[in-house]
């Protein structure tokens, strides 16, 4: 393929003027064939970074009973700090992506991870319950809250226009590829060795993929001089533009956004979304099963086992959202999940039953099959604001898990057992799926599935 050099001058286009071809360093380029278009590369370093931010969230709640054990602090206690980072993974994310917008996906991802580091690393030195909190719940929970789903919503709404759904999948189920690699070892190195070693190795990891994110990653496609995969030539969808205000912006995404009721639908079905798994599952599944005999390691292995399960569930699920209505997946989603949690106490015993491994298979292909059809449906309500808005809604997803976090933490100690935290969860995914249901799409997406 031959380069066109049009001119050796920087090019600046007049304001608000989107240039039709790819710029780079002061050249008008045709774009070259290649054998990988570099959205996959950034899309694969973003799925490292993801992977490593999973594992991270993954960690405290296999740390519930070595705390408890050797400092005496109550499951609830242990549970406030778990979810003070649920509850700011959440909340920091609508900010995050509009501070990527700002900034730069490189910086932002790479600040995050020092504090991730920052607060793994810290945590060895904690003597008193407060320290916890800053440490596992201020600083790790601002840290993978910077580097969220939102950060999933901004990489697919930049570098790619054909196959955004499956992309979106694949980076999406990172999250359950982390909780797989990690779980397991995280649980048997707190066993074998105390807890302390697992927080340093989460600090090593962290500062091993900022290097990544920042040798690897650009922000925009014309920032590498090609489209966005899948672009038209004349597109403006991965062009750089300046953008104005963060904080602000986020702010402002959310009241345009609050005024719609499909923003609400989208927040209280998420909501109930982080409630079913990270908030309950995820923290307590492990515990639970503790309570009835289950060692701790087979546990985190049967959790790590959804994780398995889950790339197949979320990457199949991004590949239908790109082809099925997603208020319909999201209908079935809920639905399943939700009668799956209705049966589970009766599941749980000392031994692994073939009623259980039915279980873990299911569970796993929904864990967070919601994710693709969600972030599209945010696409189509909000357009250019839509991984803002998507935040926004994540942040009714953490909400919801740091709710049921604690609150199956006080179940627990009130009653001695977690089946009434199963019970009300599964009735609120009924509710969620009535929810997604009810949203109203635009007409021009109801086209596409016509």
């Amino acid at each position: 393929m031959i380069t066109r050099v049009t001119d050796l001058r920087p090019l600046t286009p007049p304001a608000g003027e989107v240039p039709s071809e790819p710029a780079v360093a002061g050249r008008l380029v045709d774009e070259p064939r290649r054998a990988l278009h570099p959205a996959w590369i950034v899309a694969g370093v973003g799925f490292v970074a993801l992977l490593g931010a999973a594992a991270f969230r993954s960690v405290p709640s296999v740390l519930i009973e070595p705390l408890h054990d050797e400092f005496g602090w109550s499951h609830a206690t242990i549970s406030a700090a778990v979810s003070l980072n649920m509850l700011l993974y959440g909340l920091i994310s609508p900010f995050a992506a509009a501070l990527m917008d700002r900034f730069g996906i490189r910086r932002v991802v790479c600040a995050a991870l020092v504090l991730i580091a920052a607060g793994a690393g810290l945590t060895v030195f904690m003597t008193q319950a407060w320290q916890l909190l800053m440490t596992w719940g201020l600083l790790v929970g601002i840290g993978v809250g910077s580097m969220s789903m939102p950060f999933v919503a901004t990489i697919t709404g930049r570098w790619f226009v054909r196959s955004r759904g499956l992309v979106t999948g694949i980076l999406t189920a990172a999250g359950a590829t982390g909780q797989l690699v990690f779980l397991p070892l995280v649980s048997m190195l707190a066993h074998d060795h105390g807890w302390r070693l697992p927080s340093v190795i989460v600090a090593a990891v962290a500062l091993a993929v900022a290097p990544l994110v920042w040798l690897f990653v650009r922000d925009y496609p014309s920032d590498a001089g090609v489209r966005a995969y899948g672009a038209e030539p004349g597109s403006d969808v991965g062009v750089r533009r300046p953008v104005a205000g963060g904080a602000g912006r986020a702010l402002r995404v959310l009241a345009a956004a609050a005024r719609r009721p499909g923003f609400w639908l989208l927040a209280g079905g998420f909501a109930v979304c982080g409630a079913s798994t990270n908030g309950l599952v995820g923290t307590h599944f492990v515990t639970a099963a503790h309570d009835h005999g289950m060692p701790p390691t087979t546990a985190a292995g049967l959790l790590a086992l959804v994780g398995v399960f889950d790339v197949v569930g979320t990457i199949a699920s991004g590949w239908l959202s790109d082809r099925v209505d997603p208020r319909y997946l999201l209908l079935g989603y809920y639905s399943l999940r939700g009668l799956s949690l209705l049966i589970l106490p009766s599941l749980l015993g000392p031994h692994t039953q073939p009623s259980m491994w039915v279980f873990i298979i299911f569970y796993g292909l929904d864990w967070i099959a919601t994710v693709p059809p969600t972030v599209l449906l945010c696409r189509e309500l909000f357009g250019a604001d839509g991984p803002i808005a998507f935040g926004w809604v994540f942040a009714a997803h953490q909400v919801g898990a740091a709710i049921a976090a604690t609150g199956a933490g006080f179940i627990r100690d009130l009653n001695g057992s977690y089946d009434l935290a199963w019970y009300l969860a599964g009735g609120l995914c009924g509710a969620a799926a009535v929810m997604s249901i009810l949203i109203r799409r635009p007409r021009r997406s109801l086209e596409g599935f016509a």
